[in-house]
C-alpha cells in the first residue's frame, strides 16, 4: 500500500513505553525526535504523542476510539504488543485487539503502518510462532504497511538501550526514528 507522504499533516503514535519515551526527558521522546526528523528531511508534518507506558493491546483497543476521534490525524504508527508478550497473554487475544484497533482507524480513514514485536522464547517457541506472526498476518490482511520489528538495531544492544536492557535510551530513540522516517518517507511514489 501506498502512502502519499505529502498528503500527511498528523502522525499520531499509538504504542506503549517503547514509543512514549519511558525514562527520557521530554525533548527525546520518539514523538519529538521523529518530528523533527521528518521536518529536517522537509516534510511539515505533526507527531502526536498517543503512546502509553504499560500499554496493552487491549489497553489500547479501550483508548482507541477516543485516541483516534482527534480532528485530522492521517497516520497512525500502531506499535503495541510487547506488553502482551512480556505477560504471555494468549496471541490470539493480542491480534484481536490489533485487528480492532486497525478497524477502528479504518473507519476514520486512518493510514496505518503496523510497527511489529518479535518474542523471546520465553514462554516457549510455540508462543513464540503465534505471536511473531501477528503482525504479517494483520498487515497482509488489511494491507498494511509492515515494520517487521519496531526494534531492529536496538534491541539487546547495550548502547541503545536504558539500563533495563528494554527501554531504549536516547540513541535507540534516533534509531527507532529513523526506521519509522524510512518506513513513511519510502512510501512516496
Amino acid at each position: 500500500m501506498t502512502i502519499n507522504v505529502n498528503a500527511i499533516e498528523n502522525v499520531i503514535l499509538f504504542g506503549d513505553s517503547l514509543m512514549a519515551g519511558y525514562g527520557l526527558p521530554q525533548e527525546k521522546h520518539l514523538a519529538i525526535v521523529l518530528q523533527n526528523n521528518l521536518n529536517d528531511s522537509g516534510y511539515n508534518v505533526k507527531v502526536i504523542d498517543g503512546s502509553v507506558s504499560g500499554s496493552t493491546s487491549a489497553g489500547g483497543l479501550n483508548r482507541a476510539e477516543w485516541s483516534l476521534s482527534q480532528p485530522d490525524i492521517d497516520l497512525m504508527i500502531l506499535g503495541l504488543g510487547a506488553n502482551d508478550m512480556l505477560r504471555g497473554i494468549s496471541p490470539i487475544e493480542t491480534e484481536k485487539n490489533l485487528e480492532k484497533i486497525i478497524q477502528i482507524a479504518k473507519l476514520k480513514n486512518i493510514e496505518i503502518i503496523l510497527a511489529g514485536m518479535i518474542a523471546p522464547t520465553t514462554h516457549g517457541f510455540s508462543y513464540k510462532k503465534k505471536f511473531d506472526n501477528i503482525y504479517p498476518i494483520l498487515a497482509k490482511k488489511y494491507n498494511l504497511n509492515l515494520i517487521p520489528f519496531l526494534l531492529k538495531g536496538v534491541a539487546l544492544n547495550p548502547d541503545f538501550n536504558q539500563d533495563d536492557g528494554i527501554h531504549p535510551n536516547e540513541k535507540g530513540t534516533f534509531v527507532i526514528s529513523k526506521t519509522l522516517l524510512l518506513s513513511i518517507v519510502n512510501k512516496i511514489k
